[in-house]
């Protein structure tokens, strides 16, 4: 797993900002992880958001340390999104 910095902290869009092109499955994790993140799931220090990977254009989802920013997991795991990537003649 590549563990790493998001750089910046990404946080949920609202409805109104999300492109066009988020499918209804999409729309559906979305809304899941708006839902979860105040529950503090996996720990005050810990936060749920979401990218799309330029490269493969999938929803990656993160579990994010609030503090630091550095990526503790996400979903898919990135040498999954380099697999998809190179499936789809990336």
């Amino acid at each position: 797993m590549n563990i790493s910095s998001t750089g910046s902290h990404i946080g949920v869009p609202t409805e109104a900002a999300l492109p066009i092109s988020v499918s209804p499955a999409q729309r559906t994790l979305i809304q899941a992880v708006k839902a979860v993140n105040p529950t503090e799931l996996f720990g005050e220090d810990h936060a749920f958001n979401f990218v799309v990977d330029p490269k493969s254009k999938s929803i990656v989802v993160r579990i994010v340390d609030r503090k630091t920013g550095k990526v503790v997991n996400q979903i898919p795991a990135e040498d999954l999104l380099r697999l998809a990537e190179e499936n789809n003649g990336g």
